[in-house]
């Protein structure tokens, strides 16, 4: 059994969610430089869910992400240069350039990878808190998802064999109210509690704005996972400040009212959370030069050669055929 890790105090818990707001917000300048192809699906908003949810977490423990998972990956203890420099499609980066955005994954930290598939962690953690069981840890994986996800097949079934198996896993909903553009209410019959209680599964609305309120409610669901009671579910509600992806900067999509989002705004997490006298100003210029130091460090990796492409294509070394792809 590992030790269980000292809860964080709010100066951490602030330091956590400053360090993915600037790394997102350096990330979209990356994309409108070109550094980063192809865009990202920003978390900033969202922060006191990743921050609040890892405190909970030990060092052994795991996670899958989603899409939009870089504050997931940075919450667990990712290094933020080797992950830009994985968005920018680079050697150095955590998975050599190879997964990018949506695929970030760093098995040191138990990040089991984001996925851009919805919903597809959460088979992905049954099986990791399954393997957990049979070794004898008392090891919890926590996975993540969005609202979108609510109808997908395969995080119902994920419920289902967590509930029969008594499986340690956290299911994280990240309700940020729209999937792509799509209202909540307008997409999810019943409700998004109402998916765990169909399966027996302790639910639990927090508010996602509000770190402690999550690290809190995550501690009592970890709790239950490491004691053998099985899973439970967490309906964190936020809001992404930024669109559904950086194609909306380009292409305006008409779904949200600036009224809106203002009002969310005034709710941003970083602002609700209180460091502690002198600690905000101080944390702020540490995290703007850990990420002046990581763009550096991203941007001066080298891009993958094109005649790797297919390496690490099977677990054994295997390669196709020469000349299969010509």
């Amino acid at each position: 059994m590992s030790a269980p890790t000292a809860s964080p105090g709010p100066a951490e818990l602030y330091r956590g969610m400053r360090l993915i707001r600037v790394f997102e917000e350096t990330a979209l300048c990356l994309v409108k430089s070109g550094e980063i192809v192809g865009g990202i699906h920003p978390y900033i908003g969202q922060e006191a869910v990743a921050v609040g949810v890892c405190a909970a977490l030990r060092a052994d423990d795991q996670l899958t992400s989603t899409h939009r998972g870089h504050g997931h990956v940075l919450a667990k203890g990712a290094d933020p240069g080797r992950m830009l420099a994985e968005l920018a499609g680079r050697e150095n980066g955590l998975n050599r350039g190879r997964g990018g955005s949506m695929h970030a994954a760093d098995l040191s930290l138990g990040v089991l990878g984001a996925n851009g598939i919805v919903g597809a962690g959460a088979p992905i953690a049954a099986g990791a808190a399954w393997a957990a069981v049979r070794q004898g840890l008392d090891r919890v994986v926590a996975t993540f998802f969005g609202d979108g996800a609510l109808n997908q097949g395969v995080l119902l079934e994920s419920l289902n064999l967590a509930a029969l198996w008594r499986l340690p896993v956290l299911f994280v909903c990240e309700n940020n109210g729209y999937a792509t553009t799509l209202p909540v209410e307008a997409g999810v019959a019943g409700s998004v509690l109402g998916r765990a209680a169909a399966f027996g599964i302790p639910a639990e609305a927090v508010d996602g704005m509000d770190v402690e309120a999550v690290r809190t409610a995550t501690e009592r669901a970890v709790a239950r996972a490491r004691s053998g009671a099985g899973p439970s579910f967490l309906e964190c509600r936020t809001y992404r400040f930024e669109g559904h992806h950086t194609m909306e900067r380009r292409v305006r999509v008409n779904y949200r009212t600036a009224e809106e989002v203002e009002s969310w705004r005034r709710r941003d997490p970083l602002e609700r959370c209180d460091p502690g006298a002198g600690q905000r100003a101080a944390i702020d210029r540490e995290i703007d030069q850990l990420m002046a130091e990581a763009v550096e460090f991203a941007l001066s990796g080298a891009h993958p050669d094109p005649a790797g492409a297919l390496d690490h294509l099977y677990a054994d070394g295997l390669r196709p055929r020469a000349g299969v792809l010509t």
